[in-house]
């Protein structure tokens, strides 16, 4: 065992882990953009709230930007229904499973609400007793439940519990002798909107029954005969209006149950339509609106996802991209009416529709009705997100050139003010400006404001047009609607569709200072753009680079390069290109680099990289890292470099490998006894001085201080056995990582601007640059020349690299100094090489490349890093400390963070599931410690490592006294049932009561408290009902 053992390293100071409470903490902040698979829609006219339900039973509500509350069901169910208590701060879900459960928005610390799961209650899952629809009482009272099998039940609000009165189809039926045939399943209930006692039953076949509960009795039978969809009143309470199967609408009088008050109406007749799904029919003193989804013609608009609004000889079919899960009508008399008085009118002024991949809203109060821009809930995924990029602390100079350039591509947006605002955000305002940028399969960048909770767009930025091709017209999302029958009028920013994959964007780099962005693409293109508050019309320069050289053993047979448009082109105000780097062969780029102060720019891609220069419009270098004994038939597919080799070649190379692993496995053998004794590093270097000995390594500690070698020996890790990666692999050759530094890379006396190069081969190529003065840059070339080499043993690939000086500091960024954004680097000597392969981290000290020391990670744990970045942590209490040090997602989903340079663990947290394997590749850090992931096509997740930068939504809701009713109290449990303890389950959302004595005063508000929560799990097909109270706290995530 005494092999095992070695001396360690002493645990951090008590000082130092005072200090890490104030710079580490992870924190999974909020979720950005759409919500993915949305199923259910509801809106709080009172309290102007909007609700989502999703497949995976995820529940957000939004209120005005920054009002934002989560919540999750227990079970992996859909919500398939939701329904908002007016004015109340409560709602309730209809879950895929048959049940129905309560939510509220409390009020928790600091006066930060939160939305928790107060009640459930569940109903027999059989055909039978399948819920179908439901629907509120007038006054919120009762949840009417109509089922599969024809009845309905009574829900009591209160106390969540089914009363014991049914409304059974046999009953109804009985008011309806000359009906002989089942009436099928309860398809819609539509409560009277004055008489809290009366609504409408729609069964499934078209029988319509006016239902009066005070007397149990039906007022009048209907029959349309037709299969129905839907059904709505009209305000007056005398009409409603009926939607059918066959794409028809009919209008009824309640007085009159013989006939419909009108013919049957086929607006996109009289050929057969698709059915009209829902509707309604709302007042208002210019005309009536009669507002409906499907009903298309099925033959020649089938395929059509739309919904048609009709208002006398307005008419228009709004036309969306994805299906249409539901809508609702935002109406001045629903937030206006109260009890003692009602509107004469409806008076809608927004149409709100949920479709399956956005969410829309329609101004109906403006000529046109044109859609507002939304200030949350965006598409991120409008075309399919390839990559992205964070910017923090953008200068205000930039921003707004950015905000104006946007405002000129909004179109015939509506002007009003979004009229979902309710909440308040309780959040201070924000000090600094930040971007988050996405690149997109149809060759845009979109720029969104990532400063807040709302991830609001301000600018869309199109690298199509420089090329020459196919490209699709402008986004005319709120543009007129088209000339012809229906009256089609796109709407919405989902788009799936690209004209060619070739334009995709696959890296991004901008320069906030400077006001420079790189975009590099899937076909070798590499743009660069400056930021322009002018329309121009210029041409765009193009120069081609081919990274192999003349090698006449090379075949391309992957995609082409993309052509360039020629001549003078005009461009709005925005970023603007001046010139584009064409790659050879054009395949996909993997790595990016700009230094805005020495106008360079580097490009890599799977044969190679390039340097060029965008001041002079012109390459300076290029080296291809191919392996030279096997550059035939060379093709990218999917991004990628893979070979075709032929049969007979592959049959020798696999012979090849196969001695080749025998002599291998016995050398391996003799070098690790060898390494053993001599306890020598895991890594060779080229062109440098000798491989140090641990031994010689510092001592690991924080980076404010070194920790003293403790003498008492510890367990060494077993560590996994890695072998070394073949330079035959097909991806070998890919360059992972570009990197200016202006940092020792030759001698200890001067220093010069470098270019690093980290290779998937495990390979770091360090070139020195020689930049000519300010007064002759624009006429003398820069040169570039290879100075050393580094080779890791195990031909890890190199994802990451930094130069950090004396005071373990990263140099800062190009302009950084002279904006007087961050300190001057210490040029005095003593820098260090920071290397982040997939399987280790190494120090070494410039410029002659001696190890200093490393962190193992795959032979430890089995983990390999996916993400690096060197983050700037900031204390949460002290302004004047901060620190670098490396964050790193592994390919496990856990992020972590090491210190710098000594490499220790600070923090290990798990973030992503290892098999989201979407979300670990599209991670990306933030400078300050804060981290983007997708966790679906069109919504992001934001994660914080810092504890200074958490970007939460901090919001409450005011309600009005007496709003929430007075507790009721709950039945006495069963003894045996009070012996259990509570499951697991049901504590999960349960609330604080921490304070009973505050909770029972004034019940429905939420200041200072709101009432008091028992959770109820009620089967109304047992013989027993249990209650169980929760009376702790438990704090669970999402």
């Amino acid at each position: 065992m005494l092999k095992f053992l070695k001396k360690n390293h002493s645990k951090d100071s008590e000082e130092r882990e005072r200090l890490k409470k104030e710079l580490f903490g992870f924190t999974r902040c909020v979720d950005h953009g759409f919500p993915s698979q949305p199923r259910a829609l509801a809106y709080d006219p009172k309290l102007k709230l909007l609700a989502i339900g999703t497949k995976t039973g995820i529940l957000k509500i939004y209120g005005a930007p920054g009002v934002e509350f989560v919540g999750q069901q227990k079970k992996d169910v859909s919500i398939n229904q939701l329904f908002f208590l007016p004015e109340q701060g409560r709602l309730i879900t209809l879950c895929s499973d048959n049940s129905l459960h309560l939510w509220e928005i409390n009020e928790k610390k600091e006066g930060n609400a939160v939305l928790e799961e107060v009640k459930e209650i569940s109903m027999e899952c059989n055909k039978l007793k399948t819920i179908s629809t439901c629907s509120l009482t007038l006054n919120s009272d009762k949840l009417l439940i109509g089922t599969e099998g024809g009845n309905i039940h009574i829900l009591e609000v209160q106390t969540f519990t089914l009363l014991e009165q049914i409304i059974s189809q046999d009953v109804v039926m009985q008011s309806m002798p000359e009906v002989s045939s089942n009436p099928g399943a309860v398809e819609a209930i539509a409560v009277h909107p004055t008489n809290p006692d009366k609504f409408l039953i729609g069964f499934n076949r078209g029988y319509i029954v006016l239902w009066d509960n005070k007397t149990n009795n039906a007022d009048r039978t209907y029959n349309a005969s037709q299969q129905l969809e839907s059904l709505d009143w009209h305000r007056n309470g005398t009409d409603f209006i009926t939607a059918h199967a066959d794409g028809s609408y009919l209008k009824w009088s309640t007085e009159e149950s013989s006939s419909p008050k009108e013919s049957s109406t086929t607006p996109y007749g009289p050929f057969p339509c698709k059915a009209i799904s829902k509707i309604q029919w709302k007042s208002s003193k210019s005309g009536p609106f009669y507002i409906f989804s499907g009903g298309m013609p099925r033959a020649s608009y089938g395929d059509k996802h739309t919904v048609t609004v009709m208002q006398e000889e307005n008419h228009v079919v709004f036309d969306f991209t994805s299906k249409v899960i539901d809508f609702i009508t935002v109406s001045t008399a629903d937030e206006e009416d109260k009890e003692d008085g009602r509107q004469e009118y409806d008076e809608p002024h927004a149409l709100v529709v949920l479709v399956q991949e956005e969410i829309v809203v329609i101004d109906l109060d403006s000529p046109n009705w044109p859609a507002f821009k939304l200030p949350y809930l965006n598409s991120l995924h409008s075309s399919a997100i390839t990559c992205s990029y964070h910017v923090n602390n953008v200068p205000e100079q930039l921003w707004q050139k950015i905000i104006d350039a946007g405002e000129t591509q909004v179109g015939k947006f509506s002007h009003r003010t979004w009229p979902i605002d309710g909440g308040k955000t309780l959040a201070s305002e924000t000090l600094t400006r930040d971007l988050l940028l996405t690149g997109h399969e149809d060759g845009t960048i979109r720029f969104w404001d990532a400063s807040t909770t709302s991830l609001t767009f301000l600018y869309k930025l199109s690298t199509a047009n420089i090329f020459s091709g196919e490209t699709s017209p402008p986004d005319n999302s709120a543009g007129e609607a088209e000339e012809e029958w229906p009256p089609f009028k796109k709407v919405g920013s989902f788009d799936p569709y690209s004209d060619d994959p070739r334009w995709a964007i696959q890296k991004i780099a901008l320069c906030p200072l400077s006001e420079t962005l790189i975009a590099a693409g899937t076909a070798g293109q590499v743009i660069v753009l400056q930021m322009e508050r002018e329309q121009r019309e210029q041409e765009v320069t193009h120069v081609t680079i081919n990274i192999v050289g003349d090698s006449d053993n090379f075949v391309w047979k992957g995609h082409e390069a993309l052509a360039p448009q020629e001549g003078d082109l005009k461009f709005a105000p925005g970023f603007q290109p001046t010139c584009v780097m064409q790659l050879l062969p054009p395949a996909a780029c993997t790595s990016l680099a700009i230094n805005s102060e020495w106008q360079l720019g580097a490009a890599g891609t799977a044969h190679g990289f390039a340097l060029f220069d965008y001041c002079q419009k012109k390459g300076v270098l290029y080296r291809c890292t191919l392996n030279p004994n096997d550059m035939t038939n060379a093709v990218v597919n999917d991004s990628l470099l893979s070979r075709r080799i032929s049969f007979k070649k592959s049959l020798r190379e696999s012979f090849r490998r196969l001695r080749k692993s025998r002599a291998n496995r016995r050398e391996k053998m003799k070098k690790e006894k060898w390494a053993r004794r001599n306890k020598r590093m895991n890594c060779e270097i080229e062109g440098g001085e000798a491989v140090s000995t641990e031994g010689t390594a510092p001592a690991e500690g924080a980076s404010a201080s070194a920790s003293p070698l403790s003498s008492s020996p510890e367990l060494k890790p077993m560590e996994r056995q890695v072998e070394a990666r073949s330079l035959d692999d097909s991806m070998a050759s890919i360059v992972r990582f570009l990197y200016f530094a202006d940092t020792f890379a030759i001698n200890n006396t001067s220093h010069q601007p470098t270019l690093w190069v980290g290779t998937n081969a495990g390979y770091v190529y360090i070139y020195t640059i020689t930049i000519p003065p300010s007064d002759k840059r624009a006429s003398e070339s820069v040169s570039s020349f290879l100075a050393k080499e580094i080779k890791l043993r195990h031909r890890a690939p190199v994802i990451s690299m930094a130069v950090i000086d004396k005071r373990a500091r990263v140099l800062p960024e190009p302009l950084e100094v002279l904006h007087e954004r961050a300190k001057a680097a210490d040029m005095s000597g003593e820098h260090q090489l920071v290397v982040c392969s997939e399987e280790q981290f190494k120090v070494f000290s410039l410029p002659n490349l001696k190890p200093v020391c490393k962190r193992k990670l795959t032979v430890i744990d089995g983990s390999m890093v996916r993400k690096v970045s060197f983050v700037n942590f900031r204390s949460r209490s002290d302004e004047n400390y901060s620190e670098f040090d490396i964050a790193c997602l592994t390919n496990l989903g856990e992020l972590r963070i090491y210190t710098l340079p000594s490499l220790r663990l600070q923090l290990a947290e798990n973030s992503i599931k290892k098999e989201d394997l979407n979300g670990i590749s599209s991670f990306i850090f933030t400078k300050n410690g804060q981290g983007f992931h997708l966790i679906c096509s069109s919504e992001f997740c934001r994660t914080s490592l810092s504890k200074r930068y958490v970007t939460q939504p901090n919001c409450t809701i005011e309600l009005a006294e007496g709003m929430r009713p007075e507790p009721v109290a709950e039945p006495e449990a069963l003894p045996e049932t009070e012996q259990q303890p509570a499951e697991p389950s049901e504590q999960v959302n349960a609330p604080s009561t921490e304070n009973p004595a505050n909770e029972l005063s004034e019940a429905g508000t939420l200041s200072p408290t709101a009432s008091p929560i028992t959770t109820e799990t009620v089967n109304v097909n047992a013989t027993t009902i249990t209650t169980t109270t929760i009376t702790t706290t438990t704090t669970t995530e999402d």
